[in-house]
């Protein structure tokens, strides 16, 4: 029976689990998925190892029942001894177990890395896809507009004697400009049919201008600062993949792997490592060594949930300030009105702003990643036990 067990144990802890744990997992695979897969694999593997408890269990329960009848000192002795043994096995069986679904766990780890990593690239394509500054700022800078340039040289003809032209720093300037080309306006020598014609001309220009260009420039530095959180938050997730690997020898860079589609030698890596701890959990003098190996593997996966709680965060953060710019930018009341004056580009940056929105709360956000569900899957922890 003995014999039996050893052989039955060996043989689990080299079975390689199903094709649910590989790291290359099929494209548009997601977190639910992921975690599902994992549960399903992980019931499989407790499932397999059931028979074995309960040949262990019933041998134990023999020896103790055994041990009640003992006839001499010498027949207990042996019969302690025998369940010492079964305990012994019972133990390493189940060091063997967590170390199957040890593994299990941290190649879905890397799946959700993984995942993660498509989740911030398409972030960073996204924020270089935003509206740059000089787009912002023309978009409501009357200056940029070729009727109020062509008012201003014609105000400025008229009134060459009487006016005077605004340095280039306050020419520039949105609100000093409108000032000076209105009050030029105003004192200019046109009649009162002319000076109203003009007015009208420039009118939803410089109402558009007045009322979003505090707003547009909100926008820019808010969506910047969005994009130097993403570029820290990825620059976490390639360190978090450097420390996830570091334990089972993988030396390649995020970056790397993916370009190099280089999964496969990273699970290699890894069952040369559980090689390790399987041995070290046969050998009962090495059991320090097999706790230091499991240990590694648990702070890696601590070290994951750790970064998808901040990513959690930084997705939520994310989807508040594109529902504040969609109710900015839906605030300008009178675009109706000045719809054949203002440029169509507002029209598309609200359109992509409400798209992003859409992003954020869907393609971007992990659904019920976070929380109990997530630790139950991977640490095999529930708070309600």
């Amino acid at each position: 029976m003995k014999a039996l067990i050893v052989f039955t144990l060996l043989h689990s802890a080299c079975v390689n689990p199903a094709s649910a744990t590989e790291i290359n997992a099929p494209p548009g695979l997601s977190f639910e998925r992921i975690l599902e897969a994992l549960e399903i694999e992980i019931n499989r593997i407790q499932t397999s190892y059931l028979p074995e408890y309960k040949t262990l269990q019933i041998g134990i329960a023999q020896v103790r029942s055994e041990m009640q009848y003992a006839q001499s000192t010498e027949q207990l002795v042996k019969l302690i001894y025998r369940k010492d043994h079964l305990l012994e096995l019972l133990d390493i069986t189940k060091q063997f177990e967590y170390a199957d679904i040890s593994k299990v766990r941290y190649l879905k780890g890397l799946q959700l890395i993984r995942l993660l990593y498509e989740k911030m690239l398409a972030l960073d394509h996204h924020f270089e896809a935003v509206t740059t500054l000089g787009e912002m700022s023309a978009m409501a800078n009357p200056n940029t507009y070729p009727v109020f340039n062509e008012l201003k040289g014609i105000l400025k003809q008229e009134n060459k004697k009487t006016s005077f032209e605004l340095p280039s720093l306050l020419g520039d300037n949105i609100y000093t400009s409108i000032v000076h080309s209105v009050v030029s306006l105003f004192n200019s020598n046109q009649t009162k049919k002319e000076k109203e014609a003009a007015i009208k001309e420039i009118e939803c220009i410089l109402d558009f201008s007045l009322n979003m260009h505090q707003d547009l420039n909100t926008i820019y530095f808010e969506t910047a600062f969005l994009k130097s959180s993403s570029d820290g938050l990825l620059e976490g997730l390639e360190e978090l993949f450097r420390s996830y690997t570091l334990p089972i020898g993988y030396k390649k860079s995020l970056e790397q792997c993916r370009s190099l589609d280089d999964w496969d030698a990273l699970k290699e890596a890894l069952d040369n490592y559980l090689s390790q701890m399987h041995e070290a959990i046969a050998d009962a003098s090495k059991s320090d060594k097999a706790f230091k190996l499991q240990v590694n593997l648990e702070f890696s996966i601590d070290r994951l949930l750790q970064f998808i709680t901040q990513y959690n965060s930084f997705i939520d953060q994310g989807a508040k300030f594109y529902k504040k710019f969609a109710i900015m930018l839906s605030s300008y009341e009178n675009e109706a009105f000045c719809r054949d004056q203002i440029p169509g580009e507002f029209a598309v940056l609200k359109e992509k702003i409400n798209n992003s929105i859409d992003k954020f709360n869907n393609a971007y956000k992990p659904a019920e990643i976070n929380g109990s569900k997530l630790k139950e899957v991977l640490y095999g922890l529930n708070e309600y036990d």
